[in-house]
Formats: C-alpha cells, sequence, structure tokens
C-alpha cells in the first residue's frame, strides 16, 4: 500500500510571527493536548475524549480547534463557525478550565490539519504538543492528507469510541507503526516522547455522536 506525504510546509505557510492573535496563552514546558473537529455540534462525546486524555496523559490544557470547514464533508450539512464554536464551549466548559475552545485555523488561514499542527509547533516552541483523537478517526486517518507527517510532527493520543475500537487497531495506521505505539500503562509519558510516538486509551465509552445529533435534529422537524 501506498501512502501520501504532504512534504514540506509551503512557503509562507501561516501567519508571520507576532502578527496573529490567537488568545491561547501557551506558555514553554506546558504539556497540551490538540483536539480538532468539526464540533457539528459539539456534545459530551467530544468531552469524554477531551476529559479521558487530559486525566490519563496530564496535560496542562486541551484546546478545541474548531474547523471552519473540514475539507472531507460536505459544507451543506455543516453549521456556521460562530454556531459550532459556541456549542463547543458549552460542551467544554463541562469538563472545566483547562480547556481552550479556538477558531485558530480560521485566524490562521490553513485548512489541513497538518499544516495547523506545523503553524502552532512553530509559533509555540517548548510546548508539548499531543494530537488527540478519536478511534473513529484512527480508522480512517490513512485517509488525511499528510497524515504520515502528522505522525512524525507531534505525539499521539486515540481515545476508544464506540463502534470502532476494533476496526481502528487494526487501521493501516495503527499498523504501519505499531512499533512506535506506547502502552496505556505508560500514557503519562507521551507528552515528552519524541515523535513518532502514540497510545490508544479506553475509558468507559459514551455512544454520543454529530451525526446521530443532526439526524434526530433533522427527524424532529420533519415530525418524525
Amino acid at each position: 500500500m501506498s501512502f501520501f506525504h504532504a512534504g514540506p510546509a509551503p512557503k509562507g505557510l501561516g501567519p508571520r510571527p507576532g502578527a496573529l492573535r490567537d488568545g491561547l496563552g501557551l506558555q514553554p514546558g506546558m504539556k497540551v493536548g490538540l483536539f480538532g473537529g468539526s464540533f457539528n455540534p459539539a456534545h459530551d462525546g467530544h468531552a469524554h475524549v477531551a476529559e479521558t486524555a487530559m486525566r490519563r496523559l496530564g496535560l496542562d490544557r486541551v484546546v478545541w480547534l474548531v474547523s471552519p470547514q473540514n475539507p472531507l464533508k460536505s459544507s451543506r450539512d455543516t453549521a456556521p463557525l460562530s454556531a459550532r464554536m459556541a456549542s463547543a464551549r458549552a460542551v467544554a466548559a463541562t469538563v472545566g478550565p483547562a480547556m481552550i475552545v479556538s477558531d485558530f485555523e480560521t485566524r490562521a488561514g490553513v485548512q489541513w490539519t497538518v499544516d495547523t499542527l506545523r503553524v502552532l509547533k512553530a509559533r509555540y516552541p517548548g510546548v508539548q504538543f499531543v494530537w488527540l483523537m478519536g478511534s473513529d478517526n484512527l480508522a480512517s486517518f490513512h485517509r488525511w492528507r499528510g497524515w504520515t507527517d502528522i505522525m512524525h510532527l507531534m505525539p499521539v493520543a486515540v481515545i476508544a469510541r464506540p463502534g470502532s475500537q476494533l476496526d481502528s487497531r487494526s487501521a493501516p495506521a495503527a499498523s504501519r507503526y505499531a512499533r512506535f505505539r506506547i502502552p496505556a500503562p505508560r500514557a503519562g509519558l507521551l507528552p515528552s516522547l519524541e515523535a513518532p510516538a502514540w497510545t490508544y486509551l479506553t475509558a468507559p465509552l459514551n455512544p454520543r455522536s454529530s451525526t446521530a445529533i443532526r439526524r434526530g435534529e433533522a427527524s424532529n422537524l420533519r415530525g418524525g
């Protein structure tokens, strides 16, 4: 199987140093989880992923990166950014003040996750970043633009989600990077490790999903 590499960052990618006010307030030495998504809408399943990662990895902050528009999804089914930001803020607040909800990608003018992570690493040297995602995303991670570059940019933590545990553990990304997997009992070491390094975390599963919520809302509108 062949894999796509995004290659080096395009020249001039992202904002000039000091030209962007992102409100993140991150400091060198912090352990920070980056949790990206459409959050269309955000729900307690997202909170479960963020809270599990924060507790098991010993993170100081989790940044919820609300995507301006997922390039792999239809814009017709995506609520306006302002609505998704509000949704994410409401759900993140249930976890605690260490959650930061950000429209960084919109402010920085980046679309692909691999570019977002490059910009953040360049902007915040000394911060120990970890990319966070649910196991449902790991199952299709090999289809993301520059996914192997992401694996080499920063450690990755995968949190189990209902219905995808078995598929995700046998996913191409899991197979390709099997020798870099950190056992869950040692997950607290992950933020300080050099990439590639990843772990798979299980916890009591939360079945909520944005897709199911949208389908339920559409059914209610039809009177179903």
